[in-house]
């Protein structure tokens, strides 16, 4: 794709070396938007000790659906981040696997969204989100776009990070990816149980995520090693 190749362009040209880990975010977040036609806002969620937060945005729509995910814990952004999984919502109004987050984001004028997590290039994870005022506004050209400034975030984080602390830097690394593995294995469990797919598993994780208010981590571990889903019984 010719917007891919320019896109790698535009992302080479951005300065890592010197510069505050914001500021590189905020120049990839304004490069996603307008990459992205049907992004009307952009914003990057990281995760560090299991807490969300908005580290660059580009539109104030990008980051009050982001809040409105934080105040919940949970949401496509923090979901996509914490699971590995892209979510795309074509209507926020119809949308059924976050409804009280939906109406709400709804309600501030979000008509889709789509969350794609960062690879694990970095010790932090997190998602590239991208939001617009029309339904149905992202399709697989735009998955594809996400994707590949998803990586140069994490790569970007990845830079950022190696001044950090070794020690602490491979403590979040790993329970990062115990937590992906956990959430891996609950859904694997409920794929073998109900016969289902992956996003169909994920569903039933995440409807016990907020029925129980607990974590989405807590219950996939408790899944794990009780072989119960909290809030089933």
């Amino acid at each position: 794709m010719a917007e891919v190749t320019l896109l790698h362009e535009e992302l080479a040209r951005i300065v890592l070396v010197g510069r505050d880990l914001a500021d590189v975010l905020g120049e990839i977040t304004t490069i996603a938007r307008r990459a992205m036609p049907g992004s009307e806002a952009t914003s990057i969620t990281l995760i560090r000790n299991d807490e969300p937060f908005t580290a660059a945005y580009d539109g104030q729509m990008a980051l009050d659906a982001d809040e409105l995910q934080y105040q919940r814990d949970y949401g496509p952004c923090v979901d996509a981040g914490r699971s590995g999984q892209l979510f795309i919502i074509k209507d926020m109004q119809t949308e059924q696997r976050w409804p009280d987050y939906a109406r709400q984001t709804a309600a501030h004028g979000v008509g889709s969204s789509l969350s794609v997590p960062l690879p694990f290039q970095a010790t932090t994870i997190g998602a590239l989100n991208n939001y617009s005022t029309r339904t149905d506004a992202f399709g697989d050209d735009d998955v594809v776009v996400g994707e590949e400034i998803a990586s140069w975030v994490a790569f970007s984080v990845a830079n950022a990070s190696a001044a950090a602390s070794m020690v602490d830097e491979a403590a979040n690394m790993r329970a990062a990816m115990v937590m992906r593995g956990t959430i891996e294995q609950a859904k694997g469990i409920l794929m073998e149980r109900y016969k289902v797919t992956e996003d169909q598993a994920f569903n039933v994780l995440s409807t016990a995520s907020q029925h129980t208010g607990r974590k989405l981590r807590d219950v996939a571990q408790d899944l794990v090693r009780t072989g119960t889903l909290p809030g089933s019984s």
